[in-house]
């Protein structure tokens, strides 16, 4: 089928990511592993998902390495230009894979839509990306995270990540097993907003 077969390339191009991250004491590389969670968390969030919509999760990150943020001023200005240009990148080399397997050029547009993040908020697949990437930021990267900035910092971001969620994302969230310090950054965030 298609999708399994984009689905295969996708993990095969992430594989190649030379940065690993350790996870229940194995190894993996570290976007590999970020589209695996994406994919498992959309499943989760909405089992019924499309097609384009399942790539667009898998392929949010891919090949996110070849880009580094270090490369860009480490700024504002410096950190949104270099997530523009891997949403460029990753939509690049996603459209090339699904030409590749067979995807219609409908299909390949819809999904690159989606992986650019369009119409947020107005869209509901597109919310439905940020919702799921927000979920896999708060379920397994927001400890490692706010261990290395202050709070006043971490509660800003949570408030930013909120703000970008739907209702369904926020009662999802709610329901996240999160460390008692987490539960308590992110209860402190919502009060303050």
């Amino acid at each position: 089928m298609l999708l399994e077969k984009a689905l295969h390339l996708i993990d095969e191009k992430n594989a190649l990511d030379p940065n690993k991250e350790v996870y229940q004491n194995e190894e993996y590389p570290k976007e590999l592993l970020y589209s695996k969670r994406m994919f498992a968390q959309l499943l989760d969030f909405k089992p019924s998902a499309s097609d384009e919509l399942k790539i667009a999760i898998r392929a949010q990150h891919i090949g996110r390495w070849e880009i580094p943020r270090s490369d860009y001023p480490p700024n504002k200005i410096g950190y949104f230009k270099w997530r523009n240009e891997l949403k460029k990148k990753h939509a690049s080399l996603t459209s090339e894979i699904l030409k590749n397997v067979g995807f219609s050029e409908e299909f390949s547009s819809r999904v690159s839509f989606l992986i650019n993040k369009k119409a947020l908020k107005n869209d509901i697949e597109t919310q439905t990306l940020e919702d799921v990437a927000c979920l896999v930021f708060l379920e397994y990267y927001f400890e490692s995270f706010s261990l290395k900035h202050e709070e006043e910092k971490i509660i800003d971001i949570v408030k930013k990540t909120w703000n970008k969620m739907s209702d369904l994302g926020h009662e999802h969230a709610l329901k996240l097993n999160l460390s008692p310090s987490c539960q308590n950054l992110v209860g402190k965030a919502l009060q303050s907003s």
